[in-house]
């Protein structure tokens, strides 16, 4: 019995620190959005935030996955990252389309659903 408990301690740990990383990428294109209109290096930093983002969107969809105990855990966290995927493809098409009145209240709110959902965790 103490073995499924650290393995199911492990699985939540990471699914808390894809959460944490997630939140941590929004926090940095929030930043490298400023430098897009100052520096001349912010569009491919942007750029390379967003695949980042994106990638750390796709980690918390795989951590969720794993720490869901087929069969028998709640599939929440799943229904959540997976959403949260879906607002980052979002947020990727509009970035692409330069439509920035829709582009950056998208990344607040992505930023704010991120910090709460490490918080419940």
């Amino acid at each position: 019995m103490a073995t499924t408990q650290v393995t199911t301690e492990r699985r939540i740990s990471f699914l808390r620190t894809a959460i944490a990383l997630q939140t941590l990428t929004i926090f940095l294109q929030a930043i490298s959005a400023g430098l897009l209109l100052t520096a001349s290096y912010g569009e491919t930093l942007h750029s390379v935030g967003a695949r980042v983002m994106y990638g750390a969107s796709m980690l918390y969809v795989l951590a969720a996955v794993l720490a869901w105990k087929p069969g028998g855990g709640p599939a929440g966290p799943i229904r959540h990252a997976s959403g949260f995927l879906a607002l980052a493809s979002v947020q990727v098409v509009l970035g692409i389309a330069h439509i920035p009145s829709v582009h950056l209240p998208l990344g607040v709110l992505m930023f704010g659903l991120s910090l709460l959902a490490l918080a419940r965790r």
